[in-house]
Protein backbone atom coordinates (compact mmCIF):
# COMPACT_ATOMS: atom_id res chain seq x y z
CA UNK A 1 0.00 0.00 0.00
CA UNK A 2 1.39 3.46 -0.91
CA UNK A 3 1.42 6.42 0.99
CA UNK A 4 -1.10 8.30 -0.68
CA UNK A 5 -3.89 5.37 0.15
CA UNK A 6 -5.09 7.46 3.33
CA UNK A 7 -4.03 11.25 2.11
CA UNK A 8 -7.69 12.89 2.11
CA UNK A 9 -8.20 11.19 6.09
CA UNK A 10 -7.78 14.50 8.09
CA UNK A 11 -10.38 13.14 11.41
CA UNK A 12 -7.69 11.79 13.33
CA UNK A 13 -6.14 14.30 15.65
CA UNK A 14 -2.12 14.83 15.87
CA UNK A 15 -0.38 15.78 19.34
CA UNK A 16 2.31 17.62 18.70
CA UNK A 17 4.50 16.77 21.29
CA UNK A 18 8.31 17.12 22.30
CA UNK A 19 8.70 14.05 21.21
CA UNK A 20 7.30 14.35 17.74
CA UNK A 21 8.54 17.70 17.63
CA UNK A 22 12.58 16.00 17.82
CA UNK A 23 11.18 13.67 15.02
CA UNK A 24 10.36 15.87 12.67
CA UNK A 25 11.93 17.86 10.29
CA UNK A 26 11.71 21.51 8.71
CA UNK A 27 13.84 22.29 5.10
CA UNK A 28 13.95 25.42 2.95
CA UNK A 29 14.40 25.33 -1.09
CA UNK A 30 13.38 28.75 -2.90
CA UNK A 31 11.44 29.85 -0.32
CA UNK A 32 9.50 26.77 0.29
CA UNK A 33 8.99 25.77 3.61
CA UNK A 34 8.18 22.55 4.42
CA UNK A 35 8.29 21.03 8.00
CA UNK A 36 7.19 17.79 9.43
CA UNK A 37 5.80 16.78 12.65
CA UNK A 38 5.33 13.19 12.82
CA UNK A 39 3.45 10.70 15.36
CA UNK A 40 2.84 6.92 16.62
CA UNK A 41 -0.66 5.89 15.73
CA UNK A 42 -1.19 2.93 18.24
CA UNK A 43 -5.07 2.68 17.96
CA UNK A 44 -4.61 2.02 14.31
CA UNK A 45 -1.32 -0.74 14.87
CA UNK A 46 -1.29 -4.18 15.40
CA UNK A 47 2.65 -4.70 17.17
CA UNK A 48 2.07 -7.96 17.46
CA UNK A 49 1.23 -9.07 13.54
CA UNK A 50 4.07 -6.58 12.51
CA UNK A 51 2.24 -3.92 11.73
CA UNK A 52 2.99 -0.25 12.49
CA UNK A 53 0.56 2.74 11.22
CA UNK A 54 2.55 6.58 11.51
CA UNK A 55 0.59 9.74 10.89
CA UNK A 56 2.36 13.05 9.70
CA UNK A 57 1.40 16.52 9.20
CA UNK A 58 3.19 18.60 6.31
CA UNK A 59 2.67 22.56 6.48
CA UNK A 60 4.11 23.95 3.29
CA UNK A 61 5.13 27.86 3.70
CA UNK A 62 5.56 30.04 1.00
CA UNK A 63 8.23 32.31 2.29
CA UNK A 64 9.68 33.70 -0.74
CA UNK A 65 8.42 36.32 -3.40
CA UNK A 66 7.00 34.47 -6.11
CA UNK A 67 4.14 32.16 -6.25
CA UNK A 68 4.50 28.22 -6.94
CA UNK A 69 2.35 25.18 -7.68
CA UNK A 70 2.65 21.73 -5.93
CA UNK A 71 2.57 19.49 -9.29
CA UNK A 72 3.75 16.13 -7.41
CA UNK A 73 5.33 14.54 -4.22
CA UNK A 74 8.21 11.84 -4.22
CA UNK A 75 9.01 10.30 -1.07
CA UNK A 76 11.37 7.62 0.07
CA UNK A 77 10.41 5.31 3.32
CA UNK A 78 12.58 2.98 4.77
CA UNK A 79 11.93 0.94 7.50
CA UNK A 80 14.30 -0.45 10.31
CA UNK A 81 15.42 -3.46 8.13
CA UNK A 82 16.74 -1.08 5.03
CA UNK A 83 13.88 -2.38 3.04
CA UNK A 84 13.44 1.02 1.11
CA UNK A 85 9.84 1.92 -1.22
CA UNK A 86 10.04 4.83 -3.31
CA UNK A 87 6.38 6.25 -3.54
CA UNK A 88 5.56 9.00 -6.31
CA UNK A 89 1.99 10.68 -6.98
CA UNK A 90 0.20 14.00 -8.24
CA UNK A 91 -0.11 16.54 -5.75
CA UNK A 92 -1.30 15.80 -2.40
CA UNK A 93 -4.75 14.97 -0.35
CA UNK A 94 -5.79 14.84 -3.86
CA UNK A 95 -4.88 18.26 -4.57
CA UNK A 96 -1.96 20.56 -6.36
CA UNK A 97 -1.62 23.63 -4.51
CA UNK A 98 -1.04 26.76 -5.53
CA UNK A 99 0.79 29.04 -3.18
CA UNK A 100 1.07 32.63 -3.47
CA UNK A 101 4.14 34.64 -0.78
CA UNK A 102 2.73 34.14 2.96
CA UNK A 103 0.72 31.75 2.16
CA UNK A 104 0.39 28.08 3.93
CA UNK A 105 -0.94 24.49 3.16
CA UNK A 106 -1.08 21.70 5.77
CA UNK A 107 -2.18 18.14 5.47
CA UNK A 108 -2.23 15.08 7.10
CA UNK A 109 -1.33 11.74 5.82
CA UNK A 110 -0.05 8.34 7.24
CA UNK A 111 2.34 5.72 6.88
CA UNK A 112 2.55 1.88 7.33
CA UNK A 113 5.72 0.04 8.62
CA UNK A 114 6.27 -3.45 9.15
CA UNK A 115 8.87 -2.28 11.86
CA UNK A 116 8.41 -0.25 14.82
CA UNK A 117 10.85 2.83 13.26
CA UNK A 118 11.49 4.13 10.13
CA UNK A 119 12.06 6.97 8.02
CA UNK A 120 10.47 9.42 5.27
CA UNK A 121 12.24 11.97 3.14
CA UNK A 122 11.54 13.31 0.03
CA UNK A 123 10.69 16.20 -2.76
CA UNK A 124 7.68 18.47 -3.90
CA UNK A 125 7.72 19.27 -7.25
CA UNK A 126 7.38 23.05 -7.83
CA UNK A 127 6.50 24.95 -10.46
CA UNK A 128 6.27 28.81 -10.79
CA UNK A 129 3.52 30.72 -12.96
CA UNK A 130 6.50 31.11 -15.79
CA UNK A 131 6.68 27.23 -15.90
CA UNK A 132 9.93 26.84 -14.23
CA UNK A 133 9.80 23.72 -12.35
CA UNK A 134 12.04 22.82 -8.96
CA UNK A 135 12.37 20.52 -6.28
CA UNK A 136 11.29 21.85 -2.78
CA UNK A 137 12.83 19.29 -0.49
CA UNK A 138 11.30 17.13 2.90
CA UNK A 139 14.10 16.51 4.93
CA UNK A 140 14.23 13.05 6.71
CA UNK A 141 12.09 12.79 9.40
CA UNK A 142 11.41 10.02 11.82
CA UNK A 143 8.49 7.57 12.07
CA UNK A 144 9.17 6.30 15.97
CA UNK A 145 6.90 3.46 17.49
CA UNK A 146 6.54 4.42 21.64
CA UNK A 147 9.31 2.51 22.48
CA UNK A 148 11.76 3.90 19.70
CA UNK A 149 10.70 7.44 20.71
CA UNK A 150 12.62 8.00 23.86
CA UNK A 151 15.93 6.87 22.43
Amino acid sequence: MGVGGWEGERAYAHSMTATASRLGSEATTQGIRVEVTPSYMPDHSRPSEREFVFAYRIRITNTGEEAAQLISRRWAIVDANGVRHDVEGPGVVGQQPRLEPGQTFEYSSYCPLKTAWGTMEGTFQMRRDDSRGFEAAVARFYLAGPSEAGR
